[in-house]
């Protein structure tokens, strides 16, 4: 099941990110995150920066409000939903998530 949990200050999920594929997707449900593929290296922070705004297309939230939490050198990453001035509420982002957990090569 999706790692997903409101804190204080947003909402914190698991993605696990596999930098220099051959393209960009989000393939859905892997361990206990969402695992998506990158184009970039993990060079200058270039997946990172990729990574969040894949998630803030997908997501429909601009990118200002995803920050890595953890794991910028990482594979695995603890993204935080940051909800100021964001126009959907916390359930909506939580089942847009789950969508992408459940979904397969979005």
């Amino acid at each position: 099941m999706l790692f997903i949990t409101e804190k204080k200050n947003g909402l914190l999920f698991k993605v696990f990110v596999q930098p220099k594929s051959s393209k960009n997707s989000i393939i859905g449900a892997y361990k206990d995150g969402i695992k998506i593929k990158l184009t970039a290296p993990p060079v200058n922070n270039a997946a990172n920066k990729l990574c969040i705004k894949i998630l803030s297309k997908k997501l429909k939230i601009s990118k200002s409000n995803i920050t890595i939490y953890s794991g910028e050198t990482s594979r695995t990453k603890h993204i935080l939903i940051l909800p100021q001035n964001i126009k959907k509420d916390i359930r909506e982002i939580k089942q847009d998530l789950l969508s992408l957990y459940l979904k397969k090569n979005t």
